[in-house]
């Protein structure tokens, strides 16, 4: 077992140790809210794993231009429902085929990696253990290899700051662009262009902040970017633990019924994370809850419905099950609270159905 700091001991140090050791087990590491684990089997690196949402597969996915958001959030409902992997769903949808997803989780995987070499500080554990025998991909990695890559973006990351202090540095194009024919860097110059930070540019291009400052700043030297605006530091920033701060916050406003809020909540989440499933979900929740609770106080529970239209007009148009269940229960007598009585679903369901009957057209309250 090694536990640490790395002001302490570097991440390098700790890759040489493991591999010397030629050690089995799993390596923790977090920093602020970003938790990452990597896996090492007979002291090669086996697999990694990270909570930060910019190196989810969906993101890698959606960057790639492979599948669009929808495609993703739809994909992402149907996980969340049948309890499947993600590339299996997507798979299973010919989104993408075996080969292309292993080569992205590998490359996903790496990234997760690669990261953690700019980490100031964290608090690392390793600890010795049996690998997990239902791994998505294995990476076989020798560590020297990575270690290697690490260093040279360490080196490279040094460079780029002297040009680009911060994550706040804003850009103007520098002259025709036209030439350029890179989809990646026609969409970089064109965000650039637009006054997006670097900031701005790596979160809609859903990259990690030293690819998306590598690819401006290769711009930059081809004479293509010049710097407008730069900041000396990046303000502190936590970004899964503002997402995290957010939902919560998001869920207790729509709890409480202040749907405006409860949006607004959800939408910060978004414009942090365009692709967090929950949010997206959250958006939905906050209509559906706004139409029930809205349905709550329009339909009096006292009142007794009437049909508004005769039975012949009333078959020519589309009602789902539970619409068709409730206007089968309308017999003029009977009211609100008694036919809620009757309903297989829940209240608030049953009055959101009368909301819309209502709306519709279709029926109408009166006193008792």
């Amino acid at each position: 077992m090694l536990t640490g700091n790395l002001r302490t001991m570097g991440l390098p140090e700790i890759l040489q140790w493991i591999s010397a050791g030629r050690k089995t087990g799993t390596l923790e590491l977090q920093h602020e809210s970003i938790r990452k684990r990597i896996l090492f089997r007979d002291g090669n690196i086996h697999s990694s794993w990270s909570n930060d949402p910019r190196e989810s597969l969906g993101q890698y996915l959606v960057r790639s231009r492979r599948i669009t958001e929808e495609q993703l959030f739809k994909a992402l409902l149907r996980q969340e429902s049948q309890g499947r992997l993600l590339g299996t769903i997507l798979i299973d949808d010919g989104l993408i085929d075996d080969e292309e997803l292993r080569r992205l989780l590998r490359a996903k995987a790496e990234e997760t990696i690669f990261d953690i070499f700019l980490w100031n500080e964290g608090q690392f554990d390793f600890k010795d253990e049996v690998l997990p025998q239902n791994l998505s991909v294995h990476l076989d990695t020798p560590v020297t290899a990575v270690i290697l890559e690490g260093i040279r973006r360490v080196d490279e990351w040094g460079r780029i700051r002297a040009v680009l202090p911060s994550m706040q540095t804003s850009f103007k194009l520098n002259g025709a662009t036209h030439d350029v024919v890179d989809p990646v860097e026609r969409e970089a110059l064109g965000l650039a262009g637009s006054g997006k930070t670097l900031a701005e540019i790596a979160l809609h291009m859903r990259r990690s902040e030293f690819e998306a400052a590598a690819l401006v700043f290769d711009l930059h030297r081809r004479g293509l970017l010049v710097v407008d605006r730069a900041e000396a530091v990046d303000p502190p920033a936590d970004a899964v633990d503002t997402i995290r701060t957010l939902l919560a916050l998001a869920f207790e406003h729509v709890n409480g019924q202040r749907f405006d809020e409860g949006r607004a909540a959800y939408e910060k989440v978004l414009a942090l994370d365009r692709l967090n499933q929950n949010a997206k979900k959250g958006l939905l929740l906050v209509s559906e809850a706004r139409a029930k609770a809205r349905a709550a106080k329009l339909v009096r529970r006292d009142a007794v419905p009437f049909l508004t239209v005769d039975f012949v007009t009333l078959t020519k148009q589309n009602f789902d099950p539970h619409e068709g269940f409730v206007l089968s229960r309308v017999n003029n007598q009977w009211d609100v609270q008694s036919i809620l009585k009757l309903c297989p679903m829940a209240e608030d369901e049953a009055l959101a159905i009368f909301s819309r009957l209502l709306e519709r057209g279709v029926i109408e309250l009166r006193d008792p």
